[in-house]
């Protein structure tokens, strides 16, 4: 089993041209690929202001040949995200979702906290996960995957803005051995660390690029085309990361 999953986040639809151009050109680069993804991730911040109408949106852009995997973010408002994105009746509850690619097992995890940027795993979410690992056949490779990072970039608004509670997370994936690593978004900049000991990976952003500290005094850079991430999960259960731009035609 090797599997080759694509993950984008933070792609802010908001009604703008500019969202959506840089949105449809993500999906178009990787609808168009050779060899097909088996999946592709998407860690939050789908829409902007958390409207119907920008998941509506989205439900056209993200539409593909192959399964398309989504969580919420700090953006997102779960009650139009279901009712938009997934097809079900509104509710306010975290939204949480399992996925079996390949043999492999994708936590698709809510770890937004309605009205707030930073995030936490609730009680919901943390005995639905552990319920998820538990309940997967010997030997199923998973992957976490969820909005906020559980750890410092070492950037001052990422970091103002982090997954709270890491001391749960930590418990989790010391008893679940089988989770091969945690991605998350959020940081709109692509990033790897570790947590857990496991590898954190942290996908770049569709809407605009973080400016670290020592390159500019300005946060957001608009100019950078937007960028993903390419996992290529092998028989060993060994995750390897690329990162590519996706550039204009």
């Amino acid at each position: 089993m090797t599997l080759l999953l694509a993950q984008i986040s933070d792609l802010h639809l908001d009604g703008t041209d500019r969202a959506l151009r840089r949105a449809t050109r993500v999906m178009d680069h990787l609808r168009a690929l050779p060899r097909p993804v088996d999946a592709v991730l998407v860690t939050g911040d789908i829409a902007d202001h958390g409207e119907e109408a920008e998941y509506e949106q989205a439900a056209q852009v993200l539409a593909a040949p192959f399964p398309v995997l989504t969580c919420p973010g700090n953006h997102d408002a779960r009650p139009a995200y279901r009712k938009a994105m997934l097809r079900q009746p509104p509710g306010s509850g975290p939204i949480n979702e399992v996925h079996h690619v390949g043999g492999a097992a994708i936590l698709m995890c809510d770890s937004t906290i309605p009205g707030r940027d930073e995030g936490r795993l609730d009680a919901e979410t943390l005995t639905w996960t552990h319920a998820t690992l538990d309940g997967l056949a010997p030997g199923t490779p998973a992957l976490i995957a969820f909005h906020q990072p559980p750890v410092a970039l070492h950037h001052p608004l990422p970091d103002s803005q982090r997954l709270e509670g890491t001391g749960d997370l930590a418990e989790l994936l010391d008893a679940h051995p089988q989770v091969v690593a945690v991605l998350t978004g959020h940081a709109h900049t692509a990033a790897v660390s570790t947590f857990g000991g496991r590898p954190l990976i942290v996908a770049p952003a569709v809407t605009w690029t973080l400016r670290l500290p020592w390159e500019g005094d300005r946060p957001a850079d608009l100019e950078q085309p937007p960028a993903l991430a390419f996992h290529i999960l092998d028989d060993d259960r060994r995750l390897t990361t690329h990162y590519r731009v996706v550039p204009e035609a």
